[in-house]
């Protein structure tokens, strides 16, 4: 019987499989019952510093084992893990940070440099949980002594227990709330659609702050199975972790299948123990989807969603992995969907639900859509714009543009401007606002232009201020100044104005043109 909230995963599996293996992180190893006890005191050290039911507690550091006890031990007392994108700069984190009003830190000791430029209004305690404490208290002296007794606070179902930002049109990020029951149902159903059960050994690659890292990683821990935690995306130690440990089942996005599946040797590596690879986050060239087919030869199962829907809502499952066969087109979708999953495809202008093969934006319904964001009520009721009915589910507009054909999903486009460059998330708008405060920037348009190896890489379209403008060198500079460098352009056209409407809304699609001419689809 499924388990129905996270704080019950551990606990269950520590009682039924007391020799199991749960995770392996480098030469550390613990066992249901091992990872159970930690957990406990955790959670028991979360109590000590006042975190009451529903407060959050924060994780920015690589992937660590030390976050999964805190998303257990947070569980346990009815807390709600919020994970940071360390790849951020430090005013982005400060931001989310103290929109989340997190009480404690989790933080790795390469980002206490960060830490010192940041102004918190709400942490309250900073245990660092890799390297040098330096001030702050580290991990293991914060949780030494507290007992590992479960306090078993409990939690509901539709109580929040995992919080993951994601930026929005407004240039501000949005805080994803996703509920016991949220997480829980897309666990299971992952766990049918991608071969994982009590005997599986899974690598968790991504990184953790990604629903793509996090969730497939507990949906390991939902079935028993063991996890084997990949510290930084090094292709000879992943290779090495597979045959080491019988890896059964990974997901990797496409941008780390093309430099995985060229890596020089990879033909040396044994991939017998491989059941299947998962892969999504943004789309996959069909060359790199190929050739990562034959040198990994097990089943390849591709997934579409979002954060908002707690990650996967369509698969793609093996046997429709046909390449030159007579399912060979359906290399480019998306899936069925999976599970409880609805979806319709809706025509912006009229709102009417629109049939096979024309192109709308993708409306979902599902017991896996989100609670709500974080302190945002304008933008929760948009993304549900017909509201909730009484199982609390409702219709979530993905943002995305699709089309269905015989049951199948197919991406076309992004009704919002959003990029996807390597799997990451990224609005032109913060971009823009960035370029804006420049004095040399008189008007400026962010789109995503086509990549080869990232799906997609931001592209600035300048228009010069008067008196000359600044280098391409300058102005990327600027932003990396500022912004996560994965959201920084790339490069830089000069025009001498920009195609707006009589509204006065930029003409994206008109810029886009040039660079996404003769291609099928207006995503990469």
């Amino acid at each position: 019987m499924p388990l129905e909230t996270l704080d019950l995963v551990l606990r269950t599996h520590a009682a039924e499989s007391p020799e199991r293996v749960a995770l392996r992180a480098g030469d550390r190893v613990w066992t249901y019952p091992a990872l159970h006890a930690e957990s406990a005191q955790v959670a028991n050290a979360l109590l000590a510093a006042g975190v009451a039911p529903q407060e959050r507690v924060a994780f920015l550091d690589r992937n660590v084992p030390e976050y999964f006890t805190l998303l257990f031990g947070a569980a346990m007392i009815n807390g709600v893990t919020l994970a940071v994108n360390w790849r951020l700069a430090a005013p982005e984190m400060e931001y989310i940070l103290n929109h989340a009003q997190a009480k404690v830190l989790f933080i790795g000791s390469e980002f206490l440099g960060h830490l010192a430029e940041m102004n918190l209004e709400t942490v309250e305690q900073v245990v660092v949980t890799s390297g040098a404490a330096g001030d702050y208290t580290a991990y293991e002296d914060w949780v030494a002594g507290y007992p590992t007794d479960d306090p078993a606070v409990g939690c509901d179902v539709e109580d929040v227990c995992y919080q993951l930002y994601t930026s929005g049109t407004t240039g501000l990020p949005k805080g994803v709330e996703l509920t016991h029951r949220n997480l829980m149902t897309a666990l299971y159903q992952g766990a049918i659609d991608w071969a994982i059960d009590g005997d599986s050994v899974v690598l968790v690659a991504m990184p953790l702050f990604h629903i793509a890292g996090s969730g497939w990683g507990v949906g390991g821990f939902a079935m028993g199975a063991e996890q084997v935690l990949v510290h930084e995306l090094d292709p000879t130690e992943i290779f090495r972790l597979i045959e080491t440990h019988g890896v059964t089942n990974s997901l990797f996005v496409p941008a780390v299948l093309q430099v995985l599946s060229g890596f020089p040797g990879v033909e040396k590596t044994d991939f017998g123990s491989l059941r299947a690879i998962v892969y999504g986050a943004s789309p996959i060239s069909e060359e790199v989807l190929v050739r990562s087919m034959k040198v990994f030869g097990c089943g390849f199962i591709q997934v579409y969603g979002l954060t908002e829907t707690t990650g996967a809502i369509t698969a793609l499952a093996p046997e429709d992995h046909d390449p030159g066969g007579p399912k060979a087109h359906l290399l480019r979708a998306a899936g069925k969907p999976w599970g409880d999953v609805k979806i319709r495809i809706v025509d912006q202008d009229t709102g009417k639900d629109l049939p096979d093969g024309e192109v709308g934006e993708i409306w979902c319904a599902t017991a896996q859509n989100m609670k709500g964001y974080w302190r945002n009520e304008e933008a929760t009721a948009d993304a549900f714009p017909e509201g909730r009915g009484a199982d609390g589910i409702g219709w979530f507009r993905t943002g995305d543009a699709g089309y269905l054909s015989d049951g199948y999903l197919f991406i076309h486009d992004r009704v919002k401007d959003m990029i996807v460059s390597g799997a990451e998330n990224v609005y032109p708008a913060e971009i823009e606002n960035v370029l804006m405060a420049h004095e040399a920037v008189a008007d400026v348009a962010v789109i995503g232009v086509p990549s080869e190896k990232w799906g997609e890489t931001v592209k600035a379209i300048v228009v010069d201020a008067p008196g000359g403008g600044a280098t391409e060198e300058a102005l990327i500079a600027w932003c990396r100044e500022r912004l996560a460098h994965y959201k920084c352009p790339t490069s830089v056209d000069r025009i001498e104005a920009l195609p707006r409407n009589p509204s006065g809304k930029i003409l994206k699609t008109e810029l886009r043109e040039p660079y996404w001419k003769g291609r099928d689809r207006r995503i990469n």
